[in-house]
């Protein structure tokens, strides 16, 4: 069986992001530390809903396409889920259409200002 080689800018990343990951943690779990494997779900929703500030949008966003709604805008509707809820089929495809072409954009955006940031 073989393996992949060693990569170390991939290896580079993965530390950086389990040091993020570690920070994150130490604010979510009690003082005692043992709840960290029940809070980790929190704080990867938390990192992932959080706007990056390399690419300037959340993961969710680029990954989804849209920004992520809230339980809490769902219980006491938020304008934007009060607008979205009283479209009709059409209007709503329409809207799909233009949030993917924008979608687009922003990942161009954000892959150029990660490489920005990068030189």
């Amino acid at each position: 069986m073989s393996s992949s080689a060693y990569y170390r800018a991939a290896n580079g990343l993965a530390e950086t992001f389990n040091k993020t990951i570690g920070k994150l943690l130490k604010k979510f779990v009690s003082k005692s530390q043992c709840d960290w494997d029940n809070k980790l779900g929190e704080c990867l929703w938390a990192y992932r809903t959080t706007v990056r500030t390399p690419t300037k949008a959340t993961l969710f966003f680029l990954v989804y396409g849209y920004e992520v709604v809230l339980s809490l805008e769902i219980q006491i509707p938020s304008l934007r889920v009060a607008l979205t809820t009283r479209m009709m089929d059409k209007e709503k495809h329409q809207l799909c259409l233009q949030e993917l072409e924008v979608l687009d954009d922003k990942r161009l955006q954000a892959q150029e200002q990660i490489e920005l940031n990068q030189s």
